[in-house]
């Protein structure tokens, strides 16, 4: 059974290297088309698209599946538009391949230019939310590049709709439907297999909780462009405006708190404590969240559950937060350094230096001021679709969108030139 699904896995990967060397000639007007037309088959097909939804959501409630995830499988009318809306936002976008990073003559006449280029296949592993699937094939496309889609079994009946829909949308076009794959089995075996299909996928991409992105950057010889989780915070400064503090922070935890972007963390400054938590605390309780916070935050409500180290390294993607008192902007950072993933911290102050300090001392991919961390999305960098969030240092870090799915090509032209 092992070698039948090591084959069926290796069967699609070599399918989508032919694919990826069409893909990468192919002119912007024809990707932008094929973009569009999957776009209208999402909001066509709509009824499909929700009646496998509908068993994925029934099979993870008879499962005793958490309520955040559930909230991440779930598709309706208006999520399906909106993946739709994002495939048309990506086909709007200029195209990054073809473009010259950097160009230049040397003194002997030869030409030099750094050319954008697709990566060639690219590998997704990711759990529950359906809407990564008409995303990463949206990015990839447009990319130049061939998908090779791994979602979790809970999503099984919605991601294998949503191909069907978006592979059905090339077959008059340019794009071979191969571009687009979704990697065939059950179980965690095929998943291994992909990590493991060197010189077929060009890298790949997780896209879930911490366990399986440890799993696929500790498991995989593929190269793998590392997402991390989002232990994000938000720190309240001495010079804050406490009444957008407050905004920032219930919308930062509130908003929609099953999603990596969402405040795990409040920091609060000694010098604004007692006029700020108080609020801070009555806002997050009307709003249902629960306060996990130290011996100084639960001595303003004795009902705040005592956070534990546990607490400060959470992601809980749900209506928790730990909270905290600081006595400087330092100590702020040094917590968040500790405790954080480096995805996303905010600092809410009206003072520039503070704001300077915190953004250059806080080592994340995505530092906001005066803002909800919320905004760490690609669609609200501007990027339409995201295929992820990379906290890692090398290659992408952030939102990554378009230019985060080319490597580069040097095209050297000379003119008969030799080396002496």
């Amino acid at each position: 059974m092992t070698d039948e699904r090591a084959a069926s896995v290796l069967d699609v990967a070599h399918r989508a290297r032919t694919a990826a060397a069409d893909l990468a000639i192919l002119a912007r007007a024809q990707k932008d088309a094929a973009l569009l037309a999957m776009a209208d088959a999402l909001v066509a097909r709509t009824a499909q698209i929700t009646a496998a939804n509908d068993e994925d959501v029934a099979r993870a409630r008879e499962n005793g599946t958490s309520e955040a995830i559930i909230d991440r499988l779930r598709l309706d009318e208006k999520r399906i538009a909106a993946m739709a809306d994002g495939m048309r936002q990506v086909a709007e976008l200029p195209d990054p391949v073809g473009e010259v990073v950097r160009g230049y003559t040397l003194p002997n006449g030869i030409e030099i230019s750094q050319r954008r280029v697709p990566l060639g296949v690219v590998g997704i592993i990711y759990e529950a939310r359906p809407n990564v699937t008409a995303d990463a094939a949206a990015l990839a496309l447009k990319s130049g590049n061939a998908v090779l889609l791994r979602g979790s079994s809970s999503a099984a009946s919605s991601n294998a709709a949503i191909v069907d829909v978006l592979r059905s949308a090339t077959e008059s076009g340019d794009v071979p439907a191969d571009a687009v794959q979704l990697v065939p089995g059950e179980g965690h075996e095929p998943a291994k297999h992909l990590m493991r299909a060197r010189g077929l996928v060009d890298i790949l991409i997780p896209r879930g909780g911490a366990g399986l992105i440890r799993s696929v950057v500790e498991e995989s010889t593929v190269p793998v462009i590392e997402t991390g989780v989002g232990d994000c915070h938000v720190y309240v400064d001495a010079a804050a405006d406490l009444d957008k503090a407050l905004d920032i922070v219930v919308n930062a935890k509130t908003h929609r708190p099953s999603v990596c972007n969402a405040a795990e963390t409040l920091l609060v400054h000694a010098d604004v404590a007692d006029a700020f938590v108080p609020r801070a605390l009555s806002a997050l309780r009307d709003a249902g969240v629960t306060v996990h916070g130290d011996d100084r935050v639960r001595a303003h409500d004795a009902s705040v559950i005592p956070a534990s180290d546990e607490d400060w390294q959470a992601e809980y993607l749900s209506l928790d937060i730990a909270a905290g008192i600081v006595d400087s902007l330092d100590e702020a950072v040094a917590h968040i350094r500790r405790w954080g993933s480096g995805h996303t911290e905010a600092i809410v102050t009206d003072s520039l230096s503070a704001a300077t300090r915190f953004t250059s001392t806080t080592d994340s991919a995505a530092v906001m001021v005066n803002a909800s961390t919320r905004f760490t999305d690609g669609e609200q960098f501007g990027f339409g679709a995201e295929i992820g969030i990379s906290t890692q240092k090398l290659h992408a870090r952030g939102p990554m969108g378009l230019p985060e799915l080319t490597t580069t090509t040097y095209v050297v032209t000379g003119d008969g030139h030799i080396r002496a």
